[in-house]
């Protein structure tokens, strides 16, 4: 794939968290940018910033649950815009909750915006990626798509199903030589303002499951991933690679230690929030909430692991060659002492 300066780049979720960091990084890259989310205030925020940073966005509302709403929001970009080259997916929505105690209607529509969301929008992609054969989609998904944990059912739920889902389509890609690409990032947790805008039901605030990193980590390896789909997935922090490693290894033994410390380590000492979710309406039409959440203080800007992961090709030809060097030094020593 090209670099993104001057394409066009639709992002879901945009007004807010991981989403506003990634059209953050899209102004820097010079893209053109279509903004998709619900909150108004937040969106419009949004579009200033991709031009503060150096590229153009424009505003699209649309409910990501909704199909109808998704085309018609796309086919507008398609004719305002120009022809779309990738779609970034990053909205959800979800439940701070025991499983007992989310009722159907909180469950059904977590799983409409946080899975059928990804399904929607990446079907609208494909339809109109498909005449052209070219073009990128990026799901922004989670370590904890492959290993649930307590007080977040439907969102690892919906998580396991992306995966599932992006595995499908990518391999029907495949089988028919097609040009698009679809791939898949695995992110940690993130200080995004979902752990203050997210229904929650728990007595004490919600929070992310330490060690945290800053949307912008985020964001940098979603880009990256745009501009380099052709890998089917890619895992961001230490902790994504800890947890699916040892979810592979040893899934009894991590079921009874996020069992044990898995409640806990999601809260804070200070009581829940009330008066705000968005489940059923945005949060954000009268709050820009931006990117971060509360816990700056706690939260990486950096990921060594990221950065590794993106040039793994000359970190392991640099070891090969340092291998080989340090094996003919060796060779050299035994013969001298013959």
């Amino acid at each position: 794939m090209a670099p993104l300066r001057g394409r066009i780049v639709v992002v879901t979720g945009a007004s807010g968290g991981v989403g506003r960091a990634v059209v953050r990084e899209l102004g820097r890259q010079g893209a053109k940018v279509a903004l998709i989310a619900r909150g108004t205030t937040g969106l419009g925020a949004a579009a200033v910033d991709v031009g503060v940073e150096g590229g153009s966005g424009q505003v699209y509302e649309a409910d990501v649950a909704d199909y109808d709403q998704v085309r018609q929001a796309a086919e507008r970009i398609e004719a305002e815009m120009g022809p779309i080259s990738v779609w970034i997916n990053t909205a959800f929505s979800s439940v701070f909750a025991k499983f007992t105690d989310i009722t159907p209607a909180e469950y059904e529509r977590t799983t409409a915006v946080t899975y059928l969301g990804y399904v929607w929008c990446t079907k609208v992609a494909l339809d109109l990626m498909k005449p052209r054969n070219a073009g990128a989609i990026v799901q922004a998904g989670s370590a904890l798509s492959q290993r649930g944990i307590p007080l977040q059912s439907a969102y690892c739920g919906a998580k396991h199903a992306i995966k599932g889902f992006t595995e499908s389509v990518r391999t029907e890609l495949l089988a028919d030589h097609s040009g698009i690409h679809i791939t898949l990032v695995q992110l940690p947790a993130l200080n995004t303002p979902q752990f203050d805008w997210v229904l929650s039901k728990l007595r004490r605030h919600p929070q992310p499951v330490p060690p945290i990193y800053q949307p912008e980590v985020a964001a940098r390896a979603i880009v990256y991933a745009a501009e380099h789909p052709e890998r089917k997935e890619y895992w961001v922090g230490i902790p994504t690679v800890a947890t699916l490693l040892a979810q592979r290894v040893a899934p009894a033994l991590v079921d009874r230690y996020v069992a044990r410390t898995g409640i806990a380590s999601q809260q804070t000492d200070e009581k829940s929030p009330t008066g705000v979710a968005n489940l059923w309406e945005p949060a954000d039409d009268d709050t820009d909430y931006g990117a971060h959440g509360s816990f700056d203080r706690r939260s990486h800007g950096h990921s060594p692991q990221l950065w590794l992961s993106q040039h793994r090709g000359p970190v392991l030809l640099a070891l090969a060659g340092g291998a080989a060097a340090a094996t003919a030094a060796t060779v050299a020593a035994l013969r001298r002492r013959t």
